[in-house]
């Protein structure tokens, strides 16, 4: 049997370092500050020179957002109040330099990449910015049918870590996860419940902003598809195919292609959330390479992350996408290396230890 690009970077997962992150652990103690007193600061270094696997780790830098965006078939239920149309009039401004991720990423230093992994009109944009991997435009209603197929789910989730491996083979140093996708949040929802046992109505929000009524609609939409369908956690590509959408599981396999080359990648929102409980299902050690940027204020994104047992290092009420929370956190993810590179202990600088 051959192997797929999806059995080769599962393969090449791995845990984290221990002796590396004993180190890290070991030289926070000597750092002229006290113990401790970093906070999450500290336990973001271990970690990553575990995934790094020496100590200090790289300095992670330079940073690539890659925005996957797509369409959703159930966007014909009236789940958002946005036309379809926008998905691809956004990956125009993403090109363009005019989103707010475009704005973000340019403040923290972090090129973008525009995927096209399942967009519903025809798109197009200058090389390198923009990839065409279209596997299909748009998904199927997941409230009337799978929305992929098994093939389909896998070559989203290929294109996802052929994506991360470019980008690493480029120079990247740290990934940032970035989505687009009008109706999006309704297929993140049902994977959260999916992959958590979690109910449909403590997953599921009000996305770009809808009223009463059709978020009870949307809740009403998600648990009907988790009742259609009946998708097994243990399945994850199963699971991706009857209730994900295309940028979802192409953020699965970046997720796992970061995690394949040990390079951080910093998880964004619902969307990006909702994948990474996929790639964790695939590649539990998958995790090690994830670092929760912010908390998002859809209600599944909070569940998703303590799923996986990620903290997150923002919250600032945030509920956009693109990969708007990750680039906001990329300084603090930088800063938390840089002091295992840069801080003077006890012993070099002459201070008194306690």
């Amino acid at each position: 049997m051959t192997t797929t690009t999806l059995d080769a970077t599962l393969a090449a997962i791995r845990p984290p370092d221990a002796d590396a992150m004993a180190a890290a652990r070991e030289l926070q103690a000597r750092l002229t500050k006290p113990a401790g007193s970093l906070g999450a600061l500290e336990e973001l270094s271990v970690r990553l020179a575990g995934l790094a696997g020496t100590c200090p780790p790289p300095l992670p830098e330079p940073a690539a957002v890659a925005v996957f965006a797509g369409d959703h078939g159930v966007h014909a239920q009236g789940v958002s109040p946005w036309p379809q149309e926008v998905t691809a009039q956004m990956v125009g401004n993403f090109l363009a330099g005019g989103a707010v991720i475009n704005a973000f990423a340019r403040q923290a230093g972090a090129s973008v990449t525009v995927v096209d992994v399942g967009v519903a009109a025809p798109v197009g944009g200058p090389a390198p910015a923009f990839v065409d991997a279209k596997v299909r435009a748009g998904t199927r209603d997941l409230a009337v049918e799978p929305a992929l197929t098994r093939a389909e789910a896998v070559a989203a989730v290929e294109t996802g870590i052929r994506v991360a491996g470019e980008l690493v083979d480029g120079g990247a140093r740290i990934l940032l996860t970035g989505d687009m996708g009008i109706a999006n949040t309704t297929p993140a929802a049902a994977l959260i419940a999916a992959f958590t046992g979690a109910a449909a109505a403590d997953v599921t929000g009000r996305g770009t902003g809808i009223d009463d009524a059709t978020h009870a609609h949307k809740t009403a939409v998600v648990a009907g598809a988790l009742a259609r369908h009946a998708p097994d956690p243990a399945d994850p590509v199963g699971v991706l195919a009857a209730v994900g959408g295309l940028e979802h599981a192409a953020l699965a396999g970046f997720l796992l292609g970061a995690a394949a080359r040990r390079v951080p990648v910093v998880v964004d929102g619902v969307i990006a959330a909702s994948a990474a409980l996929a790639a964790a299902a695939l590649a539990p050690d998958a995790v090690a390479a994830m670092v929760a940027g912010h908390r998002s204020a859809e209600p599944g994104a909070t569940v998703a992350l303590a799923h996986l047992g990620l903290d997150p290092l923002l919250d600032l009420g945030m509920r956009l996408g693109e990969g708007t929370g990750a680039a906001l956190a990329l300084p603090v993810v930088a800063a938390a290396v840089r002091v295992l590179h840069e801080v003077a202990t006890f012993d070099a600088a002459g201070v008194s230890e306690k």
